[in-house]
């Protein structure tokens, strides 16, 4: 963190929810057999006031790793030290099956969760969320495997990733509990949130917004158009102003939107864990904020 950082700010994670941090670490790139050098990341966010854990039973494959690698792999940091799990909230995901891709049937979702649980070597997650659309299960079936997890203890609240806001509107009327967050692709490279009506829903809903790939799935630490680069030299004039890294502008950037998103971090390297922080000291007035959203549009604001 750095020495003009301010503690990172905590919120609730829903309405009558647990604390969670404002910013959260992701856990896409998460991997490896290096017990020691996992635990050292997990405390590094934990340190720099990272308390939301943001994970998913597919992340793994990527990584050239098995189905639930990264789960698994939280787990056995967990596991060998008991002091980590209660300073953190885990909020993972399911519903990605290889091959099929995407079931959300009632028994599936029944078992991901049961089996997100036991790699993870714990009882209850903060929040779980289905990973993708399942356009062939009906919401009634996927929301009754929804509300007996949540009524069995195993997951405190509900969300959805890469949701339309008609398929949040579906799921929503067949749960007998609130639809707590939703997850879109959003940053500075990535705006569809702010005018597909995934941001608006979320304001009228009371749904906390997860923005996954706050850095245009890196191409805004390393940008290789001229798009990328417009938006990048556009995040760098105020990330000079504020002597911060491009990445804490882009984080806080998103930040600025009344929404309130929580920007999933995806970076693994401790020193860049640390200075998580300094995404609160960039300010952003209105026309800054709107030059670099019209910086990413390339055209004139509608």
């Amino acid at each position: 963190m750095s020495e003009l950082a301010a503690p990172l700010p905590t919120r609730p994670l829903y309405e009558g929810g647990p604390l969670v941090s404002s910013v959260a670490w992701g856990m896409w790139r998460f991997a490896g057999d290096d017990l020691a050098a996992a635990a050292a990341r997990v405390t590094a966010a934990l340190d720099a006031g990272v308390t939301l854990f943001d994970t998913a039973d597919i992340y793994g494959p990527d990584n050239g790793e098995a189905f639930g690698a990264a789960e698994a792999l939280l787990g056995r940091v967990l596991a060998a030290d008991a002091s980590l799990a209660p300073r953190m909230q885990i909020a993972t995901k399911g519903g990605i099956v290889p091959g099929t891709p995407y079931d959300s049937s009632g028994a599936y979702i029944a078992f991901a969760i049961n089996a997100s649980l036991r790699r993870l070597g714990v009882e209850h997650v903060a929040l779980w969320q289905i990973h993708r659309p399942d356009m062939l299960t009906h919401p009634a079936e996927t929301a009754r495997a929804l509300a007996d997890a949540h009524a069995a203890g195993k997951i405190g609240a509900i969300g959805v990733s890469n949701f339309t806001p008609a398929q949040v509107e579906a799921l929503a009327a067949h749960l007998p509990l609130p639809l707590v967050s939703t997850q879109p692709e959003f940053s500075a490279l990535a705006v569809e949130p702010l005018f597909n009506g995934v941001l608006d829903q979320a304001m009228a809903k009371g749904l906390t917004v997860l923005a996954w790939s706050p850095l245009g799935q890196g191409r805004l630490g390393n940008p290789t158009d001229d798009r990328a680069h417009a938006v990048a030299k556009a995040l760098d004039a105020k990330a000079a102003e504020a002597e911060v890294s491009r990445a804490a502008a882009a984080y806080s950037w998103i930040m600025a939107h009344p929404a309130r998103p929580i920007p999933i971090v995806g970076t693994q390297t401790p020193a860049r864990i640390a200075e998580i922080p300094d995404a609160y000291r960039p300010r952003w007035t209105r026309a800054e904020w709107y030059a670099v959203l019209q910086t990413a549009m390339g055209e004139s604001l509608p």
